[in-house]
């Protein structure tokens, strides 16, 4: 496992946590939800640089998808 691998991994770990607290979540929906989104793709792309920013930050733009679809 690479490091950014391995910070993704975290991250996604930390966004599953959120889901489950301010969504109420539970486990599975919060994995899919996270899977299945555009924040997603872009956490697993490294030019885009939003892997190594908090997991509030990356949480926001994940919850504005959910909310409305989009990221932005």
């Amino acid at each position: 496992m690479t490091d950014f691998d391995y910070q993704v991994e975290l991250l996604t770990r930390d966004l599953v946590v959120l889901l489950m607290e301010r969504r109420n979540m539970t486990m599975p929906q919060a994995l899919e939800a996270i899977y299945n989104s555009d924040t997603y793709i872009r956490l697993k792309d490294a030019r885009s640089g939003l892997y190594f920013q908090s997991p509030g930050y990356v949480y926001d733009f994940l919850d504005k998808e959910l909310s409305t679809g989009r990221m932005s």
